[in-house]
């Protein structure tokens, strides 16, 4: 890849390192409006999509793989042990960047009209959601709604975890009740008193909530629920991760309509 003219090649400064390691916590996320994310590959799916990268650092062996990259993003050339200093990881990759948090903005439940939308209760491991936006992104769905005290889709693990689908899934965060409590749709409810979820006619249109890791949807979510489903159990596991529960739901419902998922723009 031949050199940008402006491509930094000097050693990190003990500023930048720091303020790089600052955006590892929510707090200066919020206050710098930046997130990291790490690796080529997950570099490039940002690159392609609607986000705005601020500032990429990579090691010289792997700057080819980011391809030519917009003249407004600040590159640095930097080694393998520098870019430990900056990452979040136990076993850095091969790049960081600083990726802009796109503005906060809101849904409506009359958005949700003609489609299936999913919403998270208190999710609040990393990994789950990462996995759940994923596993958005793999049906179609191409937005997310999670309850304000939801884990901050921004959070390293989850962008990791999402392994470049953050970038094709828009995450709002609101207060569902407040959301839900106007809507006529459907609002389906992953409890486990529920109808048999291989056995429900979803239609063509619905919410689908699922709750906590460990309590569940809350009391006054679960007051707005039209229909609880259940996801049948044959074995004796006591509960069912809730990353995996999504996938069922989007798979059942997938598979039960003739819907295309996704934003109607």
């Amino acid at each position: 890849m031949q050199r940008r003219k402006d491509e930094q090649k000097n050693m990190l400064s003990k500023s930048q390192i720091s303020f790089v390691n600052a955006l590892h916590h929510k707090k200066y996320r919020k206050e710098h409006n930046l997130f990291i994310a790490e690796g080529t590959k997950l570099i490039t799916e940002f690159l392609a999509s609607d986000y705005s990268i601020d500032t990429v650092f990579c090691i010289s062996a792997s700057l080819s793989k980011l391809g030519k990259l917009p003249q407004k993003v600040k590159l640095f050339e930097v080694t393998e042990a520098e870019l430990k200093k900056i990452s979040t990881l136990t076993n850095p990759q091969d790049a960081l960047a600083l990726i802009k948090i796109p503005e906060e903005t809101n849904v409506s439940a009359e958005s949700f009209k003609g489609k299936f939308t999913l919403i998270l209760d208190g999710v609040q491991d990393p990994g789950n959601l990462g996995t759940i936006i994923r596993t958005a992104d793999w049906f179609g769905f191409s937005e997310l709604v999670c309850s304000v005290d939801s884990v901050e889709a921004y959070n390293p693990k989850v962008v990791q975890a999402t392994m470049g689908s953050l970038a094709r899934v828009k995450v709002y965060y609101q207060d569902l009740k407040k959301l839900l409590q106007p809507t006529k749709l459907p609002l389906w409810g992953a409890l486990l008193d529920g109808s048999n979820i291989y056995e429900t006619d979803f239609g063509n249109e619905g919410i689908v909530i699922l709750g906590n890791e460990g309590k569940g949807i809350s009391t006054e979510v679960k007051d707005l629920i039209t229909a609880a489903v259940t996801i049948p159990r044959f074995g004796g596991a006591e509960s069912l991760n809730v990353g995996v529960s999504a996938a069922i739901f989007c798979s059942e419902i997938k598979r039960n309509s003739t819907k295309m998922f996704g934003r109607k723009e």
